[in-house]
């Protein structure tokens, strides 16, 4: 095994996935107002430190992606974040793209910039504890989108990235996520999914990335948020995994699955039947956000101080996202 194959196991084996928590200073901020939080540097860490001390991320998070104020903030007693979450035994990331910007030529559709200096931030990254790294491309799907030029572009940045971070010896997850906003049909969402996932791992292969070094975040294959053909979670799962077989290369180790605007069961139990049926060689897992820390900022927005309380949420929804990835999550374990 090499170097970063290791550090890509240690990210996804025995049921423990990435907690997203590299939200911008701007998500974040929507998402505390949300619950009536001042979002100030101090709230932002307090409600992060909260969660990367709870007894769950020993046993269900192999690594945290963070985002660049937080990985240079310090804990109430003077530990840096990294410092944090390694002590619990899972691995410090960072989200290095700097955000999707309007594609020129193709305005309705978006390019993710960030290259322009990615190596020396990357080298100071590491020095603060980084392991992996995370760049999203994002597209639209609609009856033309997304086009040829977007598929292309962000392919072409991604496998950019991807190779200037294995250079300084850390894992890239490579993140190319298909919007579920729309009324397109998950028909629709499989085809050009797959498509894009095809496009990116052309472009990988093509700047010499070692696969096996490497963690794919794609989104599950789902009809759009306005469609009126919904599926079932049993076909979410048999689409996801024909997408997955025919779309990535054998060499890569694993599959970390966005939760792209689910509900935090509906990531749940999408991701558990997806590891019933996986009939890949792939280890299926989770990369949630939202869908790993709702339950625990409604909870901690209720009284900052009441730790155990929030932690208690996000230990409960760790561990059932744990179970999805073994394929043992049940409903009935829900309400235990």
């Amino acid at each position: 095994m090499s170097e970063l194959n290791k550090i890509a196991m240690k990210l996804i084996s025995s049921g423990k996935g990435i907690l997203a928590a590299d939200e911008s200073n701007g998500t974040m901020t929507k998402r505390l107002e949300a619950v009536n939080i001042n979002s100030t540097s101090e709230n932002r860490l307090l409600f992060r430190e909260t969660l990367f001390s709870s007894e769950s991320m020993r046993e269900y998070i192999g690594g945290v992606i963070l985002y660049d104020e937080t990985i240079r903030q310090k804990t109430k007693s003077g530990k840096s974040i990294s410092d944090l979450i390694s002590s619990s035994g899972a691995l410090p990331g960072i989200k290095v793209d700097t955000g999707a910007k309007d594609l020129a030529n193709s305005h309705e559709e978006k390019i993710t910039e960030g290259l322009d200096g990615l190596r020396e931030r990357l080298k100071e990254y590491y020095d603060l504890g980084a392991r992996f790294t995370k760049w999203r491309g994002v597209y639209n799907i609609t009856e033309k989108y997304p086009s040829k030029l977007a598929i292309h572009s962000n392919a072409q940045a991604l496998a950019r990235y991807a190779a200037l971070v294995q250079e300084n010896n850390m894992v890239p997850i490579v993140e190319p996520e298909l919007l579920m906003d729309g009324d397109h049909s998950a028909e629709t969402c499989l085809i050009k999914t797959s498509e894009v996932i095809k496009k990116c791992f052309e472009e990988l292969i093509l700047h010499k990335v070692d696969l096996s070094g490497i963690i794919l975040k794609p989104n599950m294959i789902l009809s759009g948020n306005q469609s009126k053909e919904k599926i079932s979670s049993e076909e979410i799962s048999k689409k996801t995994l024909e997408c997955i077989n025919n779309s990535v290369p054998t060499e890569v180790p694993g599959i970390a699955f966005l939760s792209g605007g689910q509900s935090e069961i509906d990531a749940t139990e999408n991701l558990n039947l997806i590891n019933k049926n996986n009939n890949t060689k792939f280890i299926m897992t989770y990369s949630y956000g939202r869908a790993l820390q709702q339950g625990a900022l409604k909870v901690w927005s209720k009284n900052t101080k009441d730790v155990q309380a929030t932690q208690n949420i996000f230990n409960h929804r760790a561990k059932m996202c744990s179970l999805a990835a073994l394929g043992k999550w049940s409903k009935e374990l829900e309400n235990k």
